[in-house]
């Protein structure tokens, strides 16, 4: 891999020194270099390179380079370059680490220094890669296990209802409503047929979700099987028949809910 880089230095022979050096690695691509704060900004901002190399202690005040030049990168870019501070001045290194400086070269800039931080910038994009790789390994196993959520909300709900070796198969869109026998339960079906189950109502109301609410203490109802809700009454009417189910006090906000549902559908109120 190789990364661009520019340099920054108010001084034409050191820039010079440093691209000479530079010039000896394979990785390293220049980009071009700048004597002046602004018209090393314009540099930043037209190349977006991925080194810098910054002189912060200039010979010549008016070109106003220093740490700033850092912060005013910020302003600019939402990527900034990693800045490798070049200076004969060793006094700026403590204040630099505030800065997040990725390297500090006293010159005159030798071909280690530059091998040192070749090394760093790779490990550093390796780890970079790393991380996201993991992101979207991440995002990948998220959508799978979305769409396979899916997949089971979109297939029909099948009860085995075992007893003494015998395994009933029933599709709970077939369901009309569950009702309480003391111990046992019995699942009306919309065939018309009844299914006993030995568990109580209170173990199905456990298992079982939308459309499945209970509405009384000795019924659940398949929301889907009902064709009309009596409030004064207290009744709801099972579609496709003539029975109509009880619902309690106690259940009330559960019958609420129900006509909620069948509000938020397609649906027109007259």
């Amino acid at each position: 891999m190789s990364y661009t880089y520019i340099i920054i230095d108010d001084s034409q022979e050191s820039a010079l020194h440093t691209k000479a050096v530079a010039q000896a690695f394979s990785e390293l691509e220049f980009q071009g270099m700048a004597f002046t704060f602004e018209q090393g900004l314009n540099l930043v901002i037209e190349k977006k390179p991925h080194l810098v190399f910054l002189e912060i202690v200039p010979s010549h005040k008016k070109s106003n380079l220093s740490l700033a030049f850092i912060s005013e990168m910020h302003r600019f870019l939402t990527v900034l370059p990693e800045v490798i501070i070049t200076t004969d001045k060793k006094d700026w290194a403590f204040e630099a680490i505030y800065y997040s400086v990725f390297d500090y070269y006293l010159k005159p800039i030798q071909t280690i220094q530059i091998s040192r931080s070749i090394h760093k910038l790779r490990k550093k994009v390796c780890g970079d890669l790393s991380k996201k790789e993991l992101k979207v390994e991440v995002q990948k196993t998220a959508l799978i296990e979305e769409e396979n959520q899916q997949q089971l909300l979109t297939k029909p709900l099948t009860i085995c209802i075992k007893s003494y070796g015998d395994y009933r198969y029933i599709n709970a869109n077939d369901i009309c409503y569950f009702q309480a026998d003391n111990n046992s339960t019995d699942i009306h079906l919309n065939s018309g047929e009844m299914i006993t189950a030995f568990k109580t109502l209170k173990h199905f109301e456990s298992i079982l979700t939308f459309p499945f609410i209970r509405i009384h203490k000795s019924y659940i109802v398949n929301r889907n099987s009902i064709t009309r809700i009596q409030m004064g009454n207290s009744l709801c009417f099972i579609k496709n028949s003539n029975i109509k189910l009880p619902f309690s006090k106690l259940y009330k906000p559960n019958i609420d809910l129900i006509i909620s549902y069948f509000s938020k559908e397609n649906y027109v109120e007259i």
